[in-house]
């Protein structure tokens, strides 16, 4: 199962009126492309949901969501957009270069050594220097307790609640999230925002393919099943980064799409 990062409103989410960066890809290049749902089901077959009606429902949401974390002794926090026209961020760091990001920042803020290289669906959640630093109890990260959404709030918070389909799940805000990534770019590359955004663009994973007179060949390119990690850590940081960016200039959520 891949992983899609989607900074945007909930109501062209659950409307399904965006596109990965893989279903841009596809149309471009003028190849098929279905997205299954976890349940093993052809999303674009099942029926166009309202707008209007997924709007009201995802602002009744935000209403008690904000209700819920805001202080008595503060202003409630403002809400966020909620609309089916404001447009969207994606990318897709995919799971390897996620976890890679984790091995560096931790090894960044233990001061190990890095290792230089990562396989293919390796299992980042088990190794030992991320899962250390998810149980260092002095760094409560929301990249590293399992948060999958990050609401567009300045202040740093960490709460678990029902997301609109009732799942439970790990919330965070983009605030928290700009400043871990910033901490990472302080203890780590100490990139400006043009060097930043580029390695979305030039970092990342090796070609498995190419397109030539218009068909997606794989001939004489050898899969690649080890990455490079520190290549990998900053392509997803670069999205990461530029997510957050995103959701506070629009006001809206970052989700982790998967």
């Amino acid at each position: 199962m891949g992983l899609d990062i989607y900074a945007g409103t909930l109501t062209r989410y659950y409307a399904r009126n965006w596109k990965t960066t893989t279903q841009q890809w596809a149309e471009a290049n003028g190849f098929s492309f279905s997205r299954i749902t976890p349940q093993g089901q052809n999303a674009d077959q099942e029926p166009d949901p309202d707008p209007q009606e997924i709007k009201k429902a995802m602002e009744n949401w935000q209403s008690q969501i904000l209700a819920a974390i805001s202080s008595k002794d503060r202003p409630p926090y403002a809400p966020w957009t909620e609309d089916n026209e404001t447009p969207y961020y994606t990318d897709k760091p995919d799971w390897d270069a996620f976890g890679a990001l984790l091995l560096y920042t931790a090894a960044r803020t233990y001061q190990e050594l890095l290792p230089p290289t990562v396989e293919k669906n390796w299992d980042f959640e088990n190794h030992p220097l991320i899962k250390r630093m998810g149980e260092d109890e002095e760094k409560f990260w929301s990249l590293f307790i399992g948060a999958s959404w990050w609401l567009p709030i300045e202040d740093g918070l960490a709460f678990n609640a029902p997301c609109p389909t009732d799942e439970e799940i790990t919330f965070s805000t983009t605030g928290a999230l700009q400043m871990e990534l910033n901490h990472i770019n302080d203890i780590g590359w100490q990139a400006d925002e043009a060097t930043i955004v580029s390695w979305a663009r030039n970092e990342g994973y090796p070609a498995d393919g190419e397109i030539k007179d218009g068909k997606l060949t794989e001939d004489g390119i050898a899969e690649h099943t080890i990455y490079d990690t520190e290549s990998l850590a900053k392509f997803a940081y670069s999205i990461l980064w530029q997510a957050a960016k995103f959701s506070m200039e629009k006001r809206v959520p970052i989700l982790l799409d998967f």
